[in-house]
């Protein structure tokens, strides 16, 4: 569901109203271009929103006999959570396998991209990636793996600076095969280079 574009003014006073509610001295020189520097910020964190994922794979995708799995690992990504609007980050592992076609490797991490620049928990953005991919490809199966640190974790709550998030989608194959799972989980976990 894509969202409005963002007005920037109004975002700009809102921060300055926060500041203020904070009580901060806005006038005062290092807050002076806040407001601004924040509302070009969350332009940036939200502008997944107004990106197709459908339209960036759809515009890479090329029919191949390999059918054997394609994994790209180690993806970095930052997003926003969106009940506290505090970042997650981390990396995001994806793999496939074709049947009959297979996508421009750079638009997995792209994929990636646009679903974690936009309100998010973790648990949706996994899913979102695989689904996305799936519908796309058609491939014999999908599987993603995210592992994260959410700063609502580690500043606030419960403040457990080293936990570690980690969800999985399996698709196809990647859910009905416990070999296939088991190669893909293998390889993640693999440092090769």
């Amino acid at each position: 569901m894509a969202i409005k574009k963002i007005d920037k003014n109004a975002l700009e006073e809102n921060v300055r109203k926060m500041l203020e509610i904070l009580g901060e001295d806005i006038n005062r020189e290092g807050l002076l271009k806040t407001p601004s520097r924040v509302a070009k910020a969350w332009e940036l964190f939200m502008s997944g929103h107004h990106i197709d994922a459908k339209e960036i794979l759809s515009s890479a995708v090329f029919k191949e006999k390999y059918n054997e799995m394609v994994v790209v690992k180690d993806i970095d990504f930052f997003s926003m959570c969106e009940h506290h609007l505090l970042p997650f980050y981390g990396k995001a592992h994806v793999a496939y396998i074709p049947d009959g076609k297979i996508i421009g490797l750079s638009k997995i991490p792209r994929l990636v991209e646009v679903f974690s620049r936009r309100l998010q928990v973790q648990e949706r953005m996994t899913q979102e990636i695989a689904d996305s991919l799936f519908e796309i490809l058609e491939p014999d199966g999908v599987g993603v793996v995210i592992e994260a640190r959410h700063l609502c974790m580690m500043m606030r709550g419960v403040e457990k600076q080293n936990s570690v998030a980690t969800t999985s989608a399996m698709l196809g194959s990647f859910r009905e095969d416990e070999k296939t799972r088991n190669e893909f989980l293998k390889i993640i976990s693999t440092k090769l280079l």
